[in-house]
């Protein structure tokens, strides 16, 4: 069996309540039931899990993202806060939302603050013409003030890795891109492992990943070929997506693909430590 990492940090996660909201034509809920309203709920969190340090980030998911940026302000709070914490700062390729991203973008350079995140998931595409100007300025803000951009993948539609990878194509020379959810399911897995993900790390792109929302084979798969191809395992960082996520899943599934490998302590700890501090 697998052992447990000698410490663990969470490279993903997100924190703040948003309004219940009537999904695919439902009645309102809160999906994200384990969502985090106060600085103290976070911690404590941290703290029953063992997690040492971690990187928090603006829930998202309702389909109005003024719930999202106004969350930039408790970000900067909370890492002002807590040297524990990292904290990645809401944006958005959208037109629409230019001035919430130039106010959001303003606050790069606080103490702390080490990302910037955007989603296609609310609207917007790579190729949209309209999008490109806003796509610009978070990567320039990236580049000068050091950070590094996380964006949602998932299969399908404007998130989908072709789409995404065109992001990696333009940007990832000069400003590091995390590919949230490696691909996000069965399709992005194998396209990413299968070798786009290494050719990327050879031609010298700037790419990270996480394995939320993994299928099961994904793990065990890309530690494998972490280990044949000898590149990739200083990429690759322990995330749980919570409250999207969980962290007993993301953890176990992990230590199963890493637990008795060398990379254990990059993928759990070091490559947080080397990116975040």
């Amino acid at each position: 069996m697998a052992k447990a990492p000698k410490r663990h940090a969470d490279a993903h996660r997100h924190v703040g309540v948003l309004p219940a909201f009537p999904f695919y034509g439902g009645p309102p809920v809160n999906p994200d039931q384990n969502a985090r309203a106060t600085i103290a709920e976070l911690i404590a969190d941290l703290d029953a899990e063992g997690t040492e340090r971690a990187l928090i980030i603006p829930n998202y998911g309702v389909p109005d993202p003024k719930h999202s940026f106004a969350l930039n302000e408790f970000v900067v709070e909370a890492v002002g806060k807590d040297d524990r914490l990292r904290g990645a700062l809401w944006a958005s390729p959208r037109p629409q939302d230019a001035e919430f991203t130039e106010n959001a973008l303003a606050l790069a350079g606080e103490p702390g603050i080490k990302a910037l995140k955007f989603s296609f998931l609310l609207g917007g595409a790579v190729d949209d013409p309209e999008c490109l100007a806003q796509l610009d300025k978070v990567f320039a803000k990236a580049k000068e003030k050091d950070l590094i951009v996380h964006v949602h993948t998932s299969p399908g539609a404007a998130s989908d890795i072709d789409r995404i990878g065109e992001l990696v194509d333009r940007y990832a020379d000069e400003v590091p891109i995390h590919l949230v959810h490696f691909g996000g399911g069965m399709s992005g897995h194998i396209k990413l492992i299968g070798g786009r993900f290494f050719d990327w790390i050879e031609s010298g792109k700037k790419v990270y990943t996480d394995l939320t929302w993994a299928i099961g084979f994904a793990p065990n798969w890309l530690a494998n070929e972490i280990d044949k191809r000898g590149i990739g395992g200083d990429r690759v960082l322990f995330a749980t997506d919570q409250p999207w996520g969980d962290f007993a899943g993301e953890y176990h599934r992990m230590i199963d693909a890493t637990g008795s490998r060398e990379i254990a302590d990059m993928i759990f700890y070091d490559n947080f430590d080397r990116l975040y501090s």
